[in-house]
């Protein structure tokens, strides 16, 4: 019995601290398999999680529309199901996963979630169910952190304040709730970090534990998750940097253990490492893809960011076997090698400038118009010695001329009877001094000029085979064309034409132009000499590794093109300070906004602060001599937190490499790794640190983690009206907006509370829609209704929006159905400043001279039906900006908005009463908020 009195009594960690172990096994670990622990731990850790599921699922059916990125993600669901193929700049996975929940529940793809506020109850979406998806993920999210906790060594106090203030962290709970990747990634990255915590664990327990199967367990499951997680978003790259680095120190301990650890041993731990660290989440991250081309093998809005031989493997698409050899008198269509645009294409349209000959552009469909016969420059000569006339006069010519490198062309255009023409006139958009005009240009039976002669050059290096080096044949050569007059090379690039020419891609002339973007080939190729016994070609089948490799470039590009501003995006510096949000939607005086709470925000940036000071202080000292180092709860507090820290690191500062858009979401990884390094510094304070008092009263850890979760708690429970599309009041909403950066608007909100339970509902989309940062403006408004009076707006210095203060007449009575009667009517003239402000009355007569405001008419209506139940007409207006962080925007395809409303007179300038309900739909169809990839497909409208 002396024996376990001195084990407990204040000697002992001197005694650990002078005996240190012989391997490689850390001071001070003890074994926390969280498959052993007492089952008081896995009652509490269920409580918790039961908790987390009333949280998580209350109310997950509201709202009934579509919020932000559903716009995207839901879309995608549809277009699995469809099998169209799409770009997205994510991978896979929990586009797959939300597919699969929409599926099972009944989901037929028929609904496109077009728009921020199109209504999910008429169609009868699903939404739940796909919604339900998130909210499973955010659910799991809690017991994974009890769990990470345990395995780590921290008290069951701890785990359970850990894994509680995941359920009460308001912007996890956003995010939970709706058809989004956020929550699956979070999941998956923390699942990666419960299962690396558990292997190391493992392995600093030394020899005795290692290849044992808890051991390969957790080694495996980390291997899983780093695949798991990558497959969500790339996002997952910084959890395998975390993991990766954290595998080399511990390689590099075990190589300095030159005891226990043979090169034979060595290399067995590198071995399994390599295995499960990089093989499995390499064949799962391939296999997520393998899936998503099963599922998606018809053409679709993104096959245009594809190659040919990507494209040619969807149904469809693909071609019959063509002839190989092309010559004089080829019909063929020619295609662009570096953007994928499409066919060099003309139709019977003209430039509206320049010489205002017919148009000449990339379309991305095969179409008639695109077919070009090759001619020589000179006609073909008769037995006679004489020339054959004509446009088809290679028809006969037997055995056909090929076309070889450096002969001269013209390039006739069938469906017009123009060729291929160019000079020295600026193009219509890229009036470039280095760029020429490509235009079509003569009539039938016109023999041309010599501005239509283009000499072939074929690039070597680019050709498929020596034949197709020497002479142009279908698909295997790349060439360029040189005009002859004036030197310059045919050449397309990212630029829309305007409407004039249907959005279609930008053809030039340019002198010295990028070689990718002045590169050509021959798709398709017809000859009346070349029967079915000539040589045939076909694209080469990319197959499973081809065309993964090809995503994968696609995809980085892609996502690296993403640098345009946005109205919500934000700077890493902003998110560990909570400086700003994101508004997801807006409707029936209700918003979902994206904001995190403060007091487990701002805590876990104090704690990562503190680890930081204290490292440095640490290495400071231990640089003058001083043995810190030797206590190994000192190590084991530098090592472990400072492991959470790291995790924090690589999730956080890659960010700021980053040009393109980001936004506070982005942060949550780097959160969850936050908060996993403040739950362990507080049990090193209060558990495990000796001489301070508080591991002798367990008492004061206790009181301590309740009062922070009921702060915690307080502020959830505050700014939850926002995560939840809850009714709230202004006063309530202004009461805790504690910064000017968090946008959302308080006067979106009803005054009282007893309003909501009375609403009318608003039959004017635009009676929301203010000057402020926060709702867009540029929705257009329905035509007066006869004898309505124009209330004109005019911009004026002081940045209020000028209207004098008139009286505006109201709509005519909307048709009510039979057996419908009108309950009550409101109708009222709204003023707001320039950040979207009410103004009151006072407010209104004290500037009036002064400045001058923007009117707005409101007309609520409530009905009632035959039986005296009241009938909600919902209102149609979603005012969050689309997210675009989807589907490859590339703002030098996409085709530009022409300018709105501000660059029209004033007297154009109006805003006026809604005539009926109907126009409010009207409007809402065409005014709502976009999702960025609408139309961003690289090959269509954009």
């Amino acid at each position: 019995m002396a024996k376990p009195k001195a084990a407990n009594s204040a000697p002992t960690p001197a005694k650990r601290i002078v005996k240190k172990p012989n391997d490689y096994t850390s001071e001070g670990v003890v074994d926390h398999d969280v498959f052993l622990l007492p089952v008081s731990d896995y009652q509490v850790m269920f409580g918790i999680t039961v908790l987390a599921a009333v949280v998580r699922l209350f109310r997950i059916y509201q709202p009934s529309s579509v919020v932000f990125d559903e716009v995207h993600f839901g879309g995608f669901a549809s277009k699995y199901i469809k099998g169209k193929f799409f770009m997205d700049v994510h991978p896979p996975l929990a586009k797959l996963l939300l597919t699969l929940a929409g599926w099972l529940a009944g989901f037929d793809g028929e609904f496109d979630f077009k728009d921020i506020g199109k209504d999910y109850l008429e169609p009868g979406v699903p939404y739940v169910a796909m919604r339900m998806l998130p909210a499973i993920c955010g659910i799991l999210l809690v017991p994974t952190m009890f769990l990470t906790l345990k395995a780590a060594g921290c008290r069951t106090v701890t785990a359970a304040l850990g894994s509680s203030l995941i359920i009460f962290e308001n912007g996890l709970l956003t995010q939970a709730r709706l058809i989004l990747l956020d929550s699956p990634l979070m999941i998956m990255t923390a699942f990666t970090a419960l299962a690396f915590t558990s292997f190391t664990n493992q392995h600093e327990q030394g020899p005795s534990k290692a290849f044992q199967p808890t051991w390969w367990f957790w080694l495996a499951m980390t291997g899983l998750g780093l695949g798991a997680t990558v497959s969500v978003k790339w996002v997952g790259l910084f959890t395998i940097a975390w993991v990766g680095s954290l595998t080399v120190l511990q390689l590099w301990v075990l190589l300095g253990d030159v005891k226990t650890v043979t090169p034979r041993l060595f290399t067995k731990h590198l071995v399994a490492r390599i295995f499960c660290l990089i093989i499995i989440p390499v064949t799962f991250y391939m296999a997520m893809f393998g899936i998503h081309f099963l599922c998606l093998v018809n053409p679709g809005d993104g096959d245009g960011f594809m190659s040919s031989e990507f494209q040619a493997t969807l149904n469809s698409k693909s071609m019959q076997d063509v002839p190989v050899d092309v010559a004089f008198g080829s019909r063929v269509s020619i295609r662009h090698h570096n953007t994928q645009g499409g066919y060099l294409h003309s139709h019977n349209l003209m430039y509206p400038t320049g010489s205002k000959q017919q148009q000449i552009t990339l379309y991305p469909h095969k179409d008639e118009n695109n077919v070009w016969l090759l001619e020589n420059q000179t006609q073909p000569l008769d037995s006679a010695g004489e020339p054959i006339n004509g446009t088809f006069a290679w028809d006969a010519f037997n055995p056909p001329q090929y076309i070889k490198d450096g002969d001269t062309i013209k390039l006739y255009h069938l469906p017009t009877h123009r060729r291929l023409h160019s000079h020295d006139v600026r193009p219509p958009v890229t009036e470039a001094e280095w760029q020429n005009e490509v235009s079509a240009y003569g009539y039938e039976g016109f023999e041309g000029d010599a501005n239509d002669f283009f000499r072939v050059e074929i690039i070597k290096s680019m050709s498929d085979g020596e034949e197709a080096k020497k002479r142009v044949r279908t698909i295997q050569t790349k060439f360029k064309l040189v005009h002859i007059m004036t030197g310059c090379v045919l050449f397309s690039h990212k630029v829309k034409l305007p409407e004039w020419a249907s959005e279609q891609q930008e053809v030039t002339c340019a002198k010295g132009g990028t070689l990718p973007n002045s590169v050509w080939y021959i798709e398709q190729n017809e000859h009346p000499q070349l029967g079915e016994s000539a040589e045939k070609v076909n694209y080469k089948n990319p197959g499973f590794f081809g065309k993964f490799w090809e995503l994968q470039q696609v995809m980085w590009h892609t996502n690296a093109g993403l640098v345009e501003s946005h109205a919500w995006d934000s700077r890493p510096p902003s998110w560990p300070i909570l400086r700003r949000g994101i508004n997801f939607w807006g409707k029936d005086n209700r918003q979902i906004y994206l904001i995190g709470n403060p007091i487990i925000w701002w805590s876990s940036t104090v704690a990562i602060a503190v680890f930081v000071l204290f490292k440095g202080l640490a290495v400071l000292r231990w640089q003058r001599g001083f043995r810190d180092y030797d206590s190994p709860v000192f190590k084991r507090f530098d090592y472990e937190i400072g492991t959470m820290v790291l995790g924090w690191a690589f999730h956080y500062f890659p960010f700021y490499l980053m040009q393109r858009q980001l936004f506070l979401h982005h942060y949550f990884p780097a959160l969850y790794f936050a908060v996993i390094a403040l739950c362990q510094t507080y049990d090193y304070v209060i558990a495990r640190i000796p001489g301070i008092g508080l591991r002798e009263n367990p008492l004061i850890g206790r009181l301590g983690a309740f009062i922070f979760l009921a702060f915690s708690i307080v502020a959830f429970g505050l700014y939850a009206p926002l995560a939840y599309g809850n009714p709230w009041t202004q006063a309530a909403c202004n009461r805790v907006k504690l910064f000017d950066t968090w946008d959302f608007d308080c006067n979106t909100f009803l005054t009282e509370y007893s309003q909501y339970s009375t609403q009318s509902i608003n039959t004017n989309e635009n009676v929301h829609k203010t000057d402020s940062p926060l709702i867009p403006t540029d929705a257009p408004v329905a035509a007066p209704a006869d004898g309505a009076q124009k209330l004109l707006v005019e911009p004026n210095r002081e940045g209020i929006s000028e209207a004098p203060a008139a009286l505006v007449s109201p709509p005519p009575e909307p048709a009510l159905a039979p057996g419908h009667s009108v309950l009550s009517r409101e109708e009222k003239v709204e003023y707001r400043d320039q950040d979207g402000n009410l103004l009151d009355p006072e407010q209104v007569k004290a500037l009036e001279g002064k400045v001058s405001f923007k009117t707005r008419y409101e007309t609520r209506t409530r009905m009632v039906d035959a039986a005296g139940n009241e009938i909600h007409v919902e209102e149609a207006a979603g005012v969050a900006p689309p997210h675009p962080d989807v589907e490859g925007v590339d703002s030098s395809t996409v085709g530009k908005p022409e300018p709105e409303s501000q660059d029209k007179p004033a007297e154009q300038r109006e805003v006026q009463a809604d005539e009926s309900k109907e126009d409010s739909i009207a409007k809402s169809d065409s005014g709502a908020a976009k999702p960025a990839s609408e139309g961003n497909e690289a090959t269509g409208s954009a």
